[in-house]
């Protein structure tokens, strides 16, 4: 499914009427953000800079130090720092504020009540599932495989993909990459590839990407990781399931910086024969479920009946307010549930 607001004659002109002289624009994103989140922000940061536009990127959270080399990165705003006044400010000054890669308000924490109440035009560009209606301009598709593909092709449908310059086709190449596993699931399609050869062609040089994400690792992280596989990674083969837990004293243990446990569920899928995995963290607050999946068995589906979350299909967030132990608990007692369409799942 999809909606582009670019489909509407009317729409696309209201849109471009709006953008016609220059705003002050805020652009968002979800909590901890990841690589598609903080690319896509930085490369329509971009564009809209060289459209003249005033913009500032707000982050709900932080986000972990493998994206601080994302061109634009050091005037992104943490809502939770010692800013967090200039950001009420420029959200509420605001007159166009996008939301990027998120599908429902309460994915940007504390920063919704001041997107909800502001009076600025909202632009939502996601794929993510069942978005929620709170923009007045949406760019959607759960086909898509990254939100930075949508922002490619927004500025492309908008006829300004002359004003992608290399360091802003850094930033959306490397959600590209990140959101589909270096280009390996099912979401990878003939056209994002046509989309990541023509960020190549502006001067993306990948092996510089790669690099930068994902063999730009502490000593402490591949320590965890090591400790994560050996010693936390449980396998049910009678379930054809996978899924590791993480105490707070084990992230502790191992100096685990925010992101620092990014990318390590899905080890757990690449068992041979298993069809979904899951990995808990203790947070202070909560704890965080990311759950990943092959084939027809929806975590999202899984993700959002069972633990207040959602997401794509293979790939999808929870949470829960209760232990460790009790969140785990809860997690088996519901395998029994699912088990033929686990086993069958081929």
């Amino acid at each position: 499914m999809q909606e582009f607001f670019t489909d509407s004659v009317q729409k696309l002109q209201d849109f471009n009427l709006l953008l016609a002289s220059p705003k002050r624009i805020v652009i968002t994103t979800h909590q901890n953000p990841d690589a598609d989140a903080l690319g896509s922000s930085l490369g329509l940061a971009s564009y809209l800079k060289k459209k003249n536009h005033s913009v500032n990127v707000i982050t709900p959270t932080d986000y972990p130090e493998f994206l601080q080399w994302m061109p634009g990165e050091k005037g992104v705003i943490n809502f939770e720092s010692e800013k967090q006044e200039t950001a009420k400010a420029l959200i509420a000054a605001a007159e166009v504020i996008f939301c990027l890669d998120f599908s429902a308000m309460g994915r940007i924490k504390a920063m919704e009540e001041y997107v909800r109440s502001a009076s600025a035009k909202k632009v939502l560009i996601d794929h993510h599932q069942q978005p929620e209606n709170f923009a007045d301009f949406i760019f959607w598709s759960e086909k898509a495989a990254a939100t930075c593909q949508l922002i490619y092709l927004l500025i492309e449908l908008l006829g300004d993909k002359a004003l992608i310059d290399i360091p802003a086709a850094e930033c959306l190449y490397a959600g590209l990459v990140t959101d589909t596993g270096s280009f390996r699931f099912d979401s990878t399609t003939k056209d994002l590839h046509r989309v990541a050869g023509e960020l190549i062609e502006i001067g993306v040089r990948t092996n510089d990407i790669h690099r930068k994400i994902f063999d730009n690792n502490s000593l402490e992280r591949i320590q965890f990781l090591g400790f994560a596989l050996s010693e936390k990674l449980v396998h049910l083969p009678e379930y054809r399931v996978s899924y590791m837990s993480i105490s707070k004293e084990e992230l502790a243990r191992f100096g685990s910086k925010n992101g620092d446990t990014e990318g390590i569920v899905n080890y757990g899928l690449s068992i041979k024969d298993v069809q979904m995995t899951a990995m808990f963290v203790e947070r202070d607050d909560m704890i965080r479920i990311s759950f990943r999946s092959v084939k027809d068995f929806s975590v999202s589906e899984f993700a959002r009946n069972y633990f207040s979350g959602g997401g794509h299909k293979n790939a999808a967030g929870g949470r829960s307010h209760e232990s460790l132990s009790k969140t785990l608990e809860k997690f088996l007692l519901l395998l029994p549930l699912h088990k033929t369409q686990l086993l069958n799942n081929s």
